[in-house]
Parts: C-alpha cells; structure tokens; sequence
C-alpha cells in the first residue's frame, strides 16, 4: 500500500475516535475512542518513519503506547471511582469530582 493509503486510513480511525468521544456519553467508551485516536497518530509515525527510512517515528510511537497504558489506568480508576459513587458510568453525571 502507498502512503497515502496509510494516512487516509489514520485520519479515517482518528475521525471515528475523535467522533466516539464526542458523541457517546459513558466513561469506558470515551476512554477507546481516545485509545483509538492515540492509535491512528501511532500509524501516522511508523507509516512516515519507514517511508523516510528512519526509527525516529517508530520510538515516538512506543512513547505513545506507554502514555496511552497510562492514561488508561488513571481514567479507569476515575470511572469505577465515579460508578461505585453514582452508579453510572455517563459523564454527565461526573460533576462528582467538582468539589
């Protein structure tokens, strides 16, 4: 596949992501559409870094997965905080941590 196909695909994954968070209302699944748009940004770096035939893009992809590993806990552990409290996963009932 050619390049562009690579990053057609990427903005394709990252507009579905970017459309989940947005539009859906409970916790988990905003959590794997911001996974899914931390991915398509991983396939933007390994597609450009072995186009220019480099490891640049693909050691900056491995820093991403590691911060994405650890967005996932901590935003795990608001939502159970926020369901064990509220009994619900939605974010608009996550107004709990305002004070």
């Amino acid at each position: 596949m050619g390049l562009m196909l690579y990053i057609l695909l990427a903005i394709i994954l990252f507009a579905i992501g970017a459309a989940t968070v947005l539009i859906r209302r409970n916790g988990v699944i905003a959590l794997l559409g911001v996974e899914l748009m931390l991915n398509s940004c991983n396939l933007v770096f390994v597609t450009f870094s072995r186009a220019w035939g480099n490891l640049e893009g693909q050691v900056f992809s491995f820093f991403v997965m590691v911060v994405a590993a650890a967005e996932v806990v901590v935003g795990l552990a608001i939502v159970i905080s926020v369901f064990r409290s509220r009994r619900s996963a939605s974010l608009d009932s996550a107004n709990l941590m305002k004070n």
